[in-house]
């Protein structure tokens, strides 16, 4: 289970909460106010021992059942700054189409690619922004009080112990914690809902993440869900009729705070606990090996799969959202886990209107929020509307930049990151902005000689082709890479 990373990706990876820190960058890029130091905490449920912040407006909490934490280091800054923005996906509509129909104009990265020559000047890479949602609470009226035999408390002990912070940013805190009952390690994240867009990015994670009914070995798994208000918590669960539940859903649908804005909101998310850093720091810390490409290529495949089977649309697949576990290693198996993680901009597809039982395929669930990060963005995401061939593209880049490892530096932060891209005169361009642009563009793959075989390479243009029908789904993705893991002798052309 995983870790949270540095920027250097030549030194080995320290620990890193599952609990994804691409949600919790801190970066100048995001446009938010980092998070002050002192935050409200739990004044008298006890849920979470280690947690010394204090609501404002009141003093220091006298409870027994929190403990102040030992000294944190300095919290670590992340990268890849989250942005989420009003979300007006509609199933099967088109949406308008014109001027405005297409994001800005995405920023450039230094390349550095196969060769690793010269790092030119850039601009980091970022999340596409648009129509961005007000973030100051709504005029104050008069709310009803809180009827406190309505919640529901957990527990009056800690059931967990905050061991350490692993990162800290505007959407929220994340801490490595211990269960006490069974000593279990966990990522604990604590999101603070303050304003419109983390109860939107939260209340997507949480939605995507509960509604997965099994688990799978390389998607993030959310243990449970505790709402807090003030000193009181909940457990919070999918389709609660809980009023603090309502009251953040509302919110997060009007794009206004829909509560109290004097009373302290948070959420907390149990998940798993990494150890390895993430898919960046792990490939680019290490020689390039086959045997690694062909497991995580698999285990990927495996996930996307899993998750457009359960009707969950990603749309933010990049190395930075893949997690590495490594703690349950043993000798007959040398290769990591792998985790998909921060859900924060996932789309839900709904059943059917017409028919509420029959299954919804994410190939004909069309959206049309340009969302994700720009370097891994199909073409069609740019335009405003696409289905879930658009995490197969996303997946199309990550794989062929980690086969031929193609990195490009993001100069705010100046970490070097997996991802492929079209060169441009002294530019590079994401290769799903180039595609937009001339849809017949022939793509140079492979750039380098026998770093693919045939198969390989023809099925990655397939996923990275212009048109989405011309892409296999997730399902068949998957029996192809399996094909050519274990029938194939060779990767040599």
């Amino acid at each position: 289970m995983s870790q949270l990373s540095t920027c250097s990706p030549r030194v080995p990876p320290p620990s890193r909460a599952c609990a994804e820190a691409a949600a919790l960058s801190s970066t100048s890029g995001a446009g938010r106010p980092r998070l002050p130091a002192a935050e409200p905490r739990n004044n008298g449920s006890g849920f979470f021992k280690g947690d010394t912040t204090a609501p404002a407006g009141q003093g220091t909490a006298s409870s027994q059942m929190i403990a102040p934490s030992p000294a944190l280091p300095p919290p670590r800054q992340l990268h890849s700054a989250q942005i989420w923005l009003s979300d007006s996906d509609k199933r099967c509509s088109l949406p308008a189409r014109g001027a405005d129909a297409r994001p800005p104009t995405s920023g450039r990265a230094s390349p550095r690619g196969p060769g690793r020559g010269p790092r030119p000047a850039g601009i980091p890479a970022r999340r596409v922004r648009r129509c961005p949602r007000p973030s100051a609470p709504a005029t104050p009226h008069t709310f009803p009080q809180l009827e406190t035999l309505t919640l529901k408390m957990v527990s009056s002990q800690p059931k967990y112990d905050l061991i350490r912070e692993v990162g800290r940013g505007s959407y929220g805190v994340v801490y490595e914690a211990v269960i006490r009952k069974t000593s279990a390690r966990v990522a604990v994240k604590k999101i603070r809902c303050h304003a419109p867009e983390n109860v939107e990015l939260a209340l997507r994670e949480f939605w995507a993440l509960s509604s997965i009914k099994s688990q799978h070995p390389n998607v993030i798994h959310l243990e449970e869900c505790i709402l807090q208000k003030d000193g009181m918590v909940q457990k919070m669960s999918h389709g609660s009729n809980s009023s603090l539940y309502l009251q953040l859903v509302e919110t997060s649908l009007k794009g206004e705070i829909a509560f109290d804005p004097r009373s302290a909101y948070y959420l907390w998310f149990v998940m798993d606990f990494c150890d390895g850093g993430d898919m960046n720091e792990y490939l680019l810390s290490r020689k390039p090996n086959r045997k690694t490409n062909t497991s995580f290529m698999l285990q990927l495949s495996s996930a996307l799969a899993f998750l457009h089977k359960n009707q969950i649309i990603h749309r933010d697949l990049k190395p930075d959202n893949i997690l590495i576990s490594q703690s349950r290693l043993d000798t007959s198996d040398l290769e990591p886990t792998l985790k998909v993680a921060d859900f924060g901009l996932s789309k839900v597809c709904s059943a059917s209107g017409q028919n509420p039982e029959e299954p919804v395929s994410v190939n004909k669930c069309f959206l049309s929020t340009a969302c994700g990060t720009d370097f891994y963005m199909a073409p069609e995401v740019w335009e405003g509307h696409y289905t879930a061939k658009a995490d197969i593209f996303a997946l199309g880049i990550i794989i062929w930049a980690m086969l031929e490892r193609i990195t490009f530096i993001d100069t705010e932060t100046k970490k070097e990151l997996l991802g492929s891209y079209v060169k441009q005169g002294t530019e590079i361009v994401p290769v799903g902005e180039a595609l937009l642009e001339n849809p017949k563009m022939e793509l140079l793959i492979p750039v380098k000689k026998k770093s693919m075989n045939g198969r390989m390479k023809q099925l990655i243009k397939e996923m990275l082709a212009a048109n989405p029908q011309d892409r296999p789904d997730a399902f068949e993705l998957e029996l192809r890479l399996v094909q050519i893991a274990f029938k194939d002798s060779s990767w040599e052309t």
